[in-house]
């Protein structure tokens, strides 16, 4: 007894199972126990739908994609629903060499599903086919869902029906004769379109042949043009030739007839230079005589403007002549008083100067008083001045050379602290520098093992990258070849079933080929099947020996007769039969023709249907050519065209276009060997390349996997910040080296200036020793001499306050006295401008009066 047990149920995220839950079938009898809507029937319906289940509405959904669990308020919804079947096959009731065969199914949110066979992807069609002969499947009675039983005993949509052709097992055969007619009705679509892309190809072909027609036209219209082209540049050129003789003749006339002319040009514009130049010196005649014109004329005009200046001029001259009347008499009032009061100045400053002599004489006494006692303050003042001027020349120099001193110490100390200063910064920076070094070092060895470590994924992920590529090239023909042979497989698998159908079923045949086949032998051989012609020779062979097909091939009379009696008995019609025993044996002929081929030269049998095969086509010569092509010489013989256009027989032939199925009759039973033994190569070699594509895909994914471009990525970011702390510290370092530089410079210098101040400082404290002593001996006393000078200072002090009274006494008479001289030199002047003036004033009076006369 032939057993297959279900072994397992996985479920996760189908409808209300949100997590991956397996239900394990090991007793004979297993029931799921459970309150409304716990989910029971969602354990039929998962293994329906892992089953194929395409219909939402026999899940009770209103859309495939509610099947994914949608989420509660303490879960989140799931991507993706998944169920798997697992089947224990250790009676290899299924087609398989696995013992236990797990199918699953997953839906995704995009809406995308995915069938796997033992975890290995595929199709619905591929699993409807390992389950088709065992009576499971996602619409099959197997399986009672709700409903079910209610639909059998209501007979409703011929359930029963369904279900008693399950349990017999005749809905497989009606799903394969479905696939057949539906492979059928494609393979008749197919050839319908095939006819209608042969009628569009001849369409085609006859436009390409007018087109090609035309372009031979065209092609030798050109080749004409050309010649004619040719010939007409020929004629053009000698035309033109004579056309440039006969212009160079004419040019040479014209040059000649244009000299002539130049030469009376030049002569013409010599006369014309000549008259150019009488009618210039005319002109310049002409202008002359307009020019004494234009003078005269302007003299005219300037007479006539001198007439009326001298008209406006008496106007003014009589209103002159008044104005100066007026003026004389005013300047003779004001002359007169003038002289008045010039003359009363002279008489005071007269008065005055008597008392200005009288303040000189007191002025002189107090003068020579104060210069006696001043040359005696003077003489007593010059010895004491002398020694006070050194004593303060001493002590400026004393001050000058303390500040000095000062200055200079204070620069010592400056720069001695610059000095401790700079050793201390440069210490300071001596222990960073010592660290940065040490840093630098670190980093460049870092920065070594980076760059090593990088070059080598680099190089990793360069060759990752080929083998990739190189695995990605292998995969893509790999795949390439499994379509193509896929492809192959498919065209083929339908030709070999439809093929053994017809062989099998006797398509195409009379009725009493059927009856015999399956009432008499199932061995009997019919012409048809013990030919193998050649592909191309097939449908020539074909029309000669087409009435002959369907005859049965037998050894004898006896086997013959049988056949037919039967035949007569059963009311099924005729057949006809070859007798092999009775054929006569012919030797095969060698003679070839010219441009043929003989057909039994491209027909294949066995031996013992030799003889047969030299009666039917032993004078049959096959002919490469068409129709049109075609000679007659050898009336004898049977002429076929390699095309299978025409037959020619003695004095009859035939022929016309070749059918679409023409050729296919012939040699079924070699065609339907060679289709099985294709298909099995085929199917060696796609299970060989399919086991290349999993592996190359495998290794495509190890190789994809282990991605080299985060670690590269991490290691450029280091090196990136590697190299920026580098560039820092040689930065760093290369300030140490150059304030350690610019400090020892600064250092000597300082040293040097500290050098020279205390070289300073010692010869100007020298010089202040000096000094301090001889201010010392100017600062004692002279006897005698200090009183004599405070009492000759008070005399001179009263003195010169005397001289002073008397000068600021003398010096306001003075100024006095210039202020009348001043004033009457002020009436002296004006009487002589007045005088001056009205004698002025008379002259212009006199000679206006002798104008106007």
């Amino acid at each position: 007894m032939r057993l297959m047990r279900l072994k397992s149920l996985q479920i996760k995220g189908f409808k209300s199972f949100a997590n991956d839950t397996i239900l394990n079938f090991s007793e004979d009898v297993i029931g799921v126990v459970g309150p409304n809507g716990s989910g029971k029937s969602n354990i039929v319906d998962a293994i329906r739908w892992v089953l194929g289940e395409q219909k939402s509405k026999e899940l009770r959904l209103e859309s495939m994609s509610d099947v994914i669990f949608n989420g509660t308020k303490t879960k989140k919804e799931a991507a993706t629903a998944t169920v798997a079947l697992t089947f224990d096959n250790n009676k290899n009731l299924l087609p398989t060499e696995y013992q236990t065969v797990t199918i699953s199914r997953t839906l995704f949110r995009s809406g995308e599903s995915e069938y796997r066979l033992n975890n290995v992807a595929c199709r619905l069609k591929d699993i409807n086919s390992l389950f088709l002969d065992t009576g499971i499947g996602s619409n099959s009675y197997a399986i009672i869902a709700l409903g079910m039983v209610d639909d059998i005993l209501a007979d409703k949509e011929n359930s029963r029906r369904r279900m008693f052709e399950q349990a017999a097992g005749v809905s497989k055969y009606k799903i394969r004769k479905k696939e057949t007619l539906n492979k059928l009705k494609s393979a008749t679509e197919d050839l319908n379109r095939i006819d209608d892309l042969l009628f569009e190809i001849e369409g085609n072909l006859k436009s390409l042949e007018k087109q090609a027609k035309r372009t031979q036209k065209y092609l030798d219209l050109k080749n004409e043009y050309k010649e004619l082209s040719i010939q007409h540049a020929i004629f053009s050129i000698q035309h033109l030739k004579q056309k440039y003789k006969g212009i160079s003749d004419q040019l040479v006339s014209q040059q000649d007839t244009y000299r002539t002319n130049d030469a009376l040009l030049y002569k013409q514009q010599a006369h014309l230079e000549k008259e150019k130049k009488a009618n210039a010196d005319k002109e310049t005649a002409l202008s002359d005589h307009q020019k004494k014109l234009n003078d005269i004329v302007s003299q005219i005009r300037h007479r006539e403007n001198e007439k009326g200046l001298l008209t406006q001029k008496l106007g003014f001259k009589k209103q002159n002549k008044d104005q100066l009347i007026k003026f004389i008499a005013d300047n003779d009032r004001d002359l007169q008083q003038t002289h008045i009061d010039s003359q009363n100045l002279q008489q005071r400053i007269e008065s005055e100067n008597i008392q200005l002599d009288v303040l000189k004489t007191a002025l002189l006494v107090s003068k020579n008083l104060y210069d006696t006692i001043k040359t005696e303050y003077s003489t007593a003042k010059l010895s004491f001045d002398i020694r006070q001027k050194e004593k303060q020349e001493l002590e400026r120099q004393v001050y000058d050379l303390e500040k000095n001193v000062a200055i200079q110490r204070n620069s010592v100390e400056n720069n001695e602290r610059e000095i401790y200063r700079i050793s201390e910064h440069l210490q300071s920076k001596q222990k960073d520098f010592a660290t940065i070094s040490l840093q630098l070092e670190s980093l460049n060895n870092q920065m070594a093992g980076k760059d090593k470590e990088l070059t080598s994924l680099l190089e990793s992920e360069n060759s990752r990258k080929e083998k990739i590529a190189s695995l990605e090239l292998r995969r893509d023909k790999h795949q390439d070849e499994l379509n193509k042979i896929n492809r192959n497989i498919d065209s083929k698998q339908n030709e070999y079933d439809l093929l053994k159908s017809m062989i099998e079923n006797f398509e195409g045949f009379p009725e009493s080929i059927k009856f015999l086949n399956d009432h008499w032998k199932k061995d009997l051989v019919l012409l048809s099947d013990i030919l193998d012609v050649q592909e191309n020779y097939k449908a020539p062979v074909e029309l000669l020996l087409e009435p002959f097909l369907t005859y049965f091939v037998v050894s004898d009379l006896k086997e013959a007769v049988l056949g037919i009696t039967l035949l007569k008995n059963s009311q099924k019609g005729k057949a006809n039969f070859f007798l092999l025993d009775k054929m006569p044996v012919k030797k095969s002929s060698v003679e070839h023709k010219s441009g043929m081929t003989r057909a039994t030269d491209v027909v294949k049998t066995s031996d013992k249907y030799l003889p047969l095969l030299e009666h039917l086509l032993g004078e049959v010569y096959i002919f490469e050519g068409d129709i049109d092509q075609y000679q007659a010489e050898d009336e004898n013989i049977t002429v076929i065209s390699a095309a299978g256009t025409f037959l020619k027989q003695g004095y009859t032939i035939s022929g016309g276009s070749v059918g679409l199925f023409e050729g296919k009759k012939i040699g079924r039973k070699q065609n339907l060997e060679k289709l099985a033994l294709f298909l099995e190569e085929n199917h060696q070699a796609k299970q060989e390349i399919s086991t290349l594509l999993e592996t190359t895909k495998k290794e495509l994914s190890q190789l994809k996997s282990s991605d080299f471009n985060s670690t590269i990525d991490k290691i450029k970011k280091e090196i990136q910040s590697i190299e920026q702390d580098r560039i820092r510290n040689q930065h760093q370092i290369q300030t140490f080296n150059l304030l350690k530089s610019e400090s020892d410079t600064k250092t000597e210098a300082a040293k040097i200036q500290i050098k020279d101040f205390n070289s300073r400082i010692a010869m100007s404290d020298q010089q202040i020793k000096i000094l301090r002593v001889r201010i010392a001996e100017l600062e004692k006393p002279v006897e005698g001499k200090d009183n004599n000078i405070d009492l000759l200072s008070e005399k001179m002090s009263t003195a010169s306050e005397q001289y002073n009274n008397d000068n600021i006494s003398l010096i306001r008479h003075q100024n006095l006295v210039s202020n009348f001289i001043k004033d009457k030199e002020f009436k002296d002047l004006k009487i002589s401008e007045l005088t001056l003036k009205t004698e002025s004033d008379r002259q212009k009076l006199m000679s206006e009066d002798r104008e106007k006369e």
